[in-house]
């Protein structure tokens, strides 16, 4: 015997159609004859997020203002007219540029000002095609092992790397990130320090970005205060 049909029932038989409103289906097979696609018809309500364009005005508004203050209070760095028959020493590029400036000082001119910005871009062509973590659970909470020991060949690439060329500057955020991560490594959800529960929950992606940024404000930092004639290094407070 069976029991008789209910409103609280799915219906879970198969069959064949390509209209998924019509026949909303769990298992559909698709053959010659049909096609794989769902005839959407025009809603009468459309799915919106007024609140996020009302917090973007105000970031944009607040920010505005906190500008327009800083450029009242503030003159900005301006040195004098240009020359042509003297160069400055240092002659620094603009600040958003000075972070691939300090990398010029340690690598090859081929290294520093191609190789590395075409892997990046390289990267950011190829990496939207990997199979993407949508979950984002944390980078050790499964396979942690074979992970870790991943972790650890690139860590000490990475450290032999930038001490064989003296980049000690680059050097720095990296172990400190690396350290970080194998915090990570021996923390869980379930860990009772609040902080070593966020870290346990992020993603590979989260670390990379958090290294990127790392590197690119310690390299813009030293090359804005620490560099003087010659590129030679100096301490801000002695200048």
């Amino acid at each position: 015997m069976t029991d008789p049909p209910s409103k609280d029932k799915k219906d879970f038989v198969t069959g064949v159609d390509s209209n998924a409103r019509k026949s909303p289906r769990r298992v559909v097979f698709v053959t010659r004859r049909t096609s794989a696609q769902v005839k959407a018809v025009d809603e009468d309500q459309v799915q919106t997020f007024p609140e996020v364009l009302f917090r973007a005005l105000v970031a944009i508004e607040v920010l505005s203002i906190l500008l327009v203050w800083i450029a009242l209070l503030f003159n900005a760095p301006l040195e004098g007219v240009a020359d042509p028959s003297h160069t400055p020493n240092p002659a620094k590029a603009p600040w958003y540029f000075l972070g691939l400036q300090e990398m010029l000082h340690y690598f090859p001119p081929v290294v520093a000002g191609v190789l590395v910005p075409t892997l990046v871009i390289i990267a950011l062509i190829v990496i939207p095609y990997f199979n993407i973590n949508i979950e984002a659970e944390g980078l050790f909470l499964q396979d942690r092992q074979s992970r870790l020991r991943i972790c650890y060949v690139v860590a000490v690439a990475m450290s032999l790397f930038l001490t064989y060329f003296h980049v000690y500057v680059a050097l720095v955020p990296t172990l400190i990130v690396i350290a970080f991560m194998l915090l990570a490594a021996q923390s869980s959800p379930q860990s009772a320090s609040p902080f070593r529960r966020y870290l346990a929950a992020q993603p590979l992606s989260y670390w990379i970005m958090t290294w990127f940024l790392f590197e690119l404000v310690v390299l813009t930092v030293v090359g804005t205060f620490f560099r003087g004639p010659g590129w030679s290094w100096v301490w801000p407070w002695r200048n």
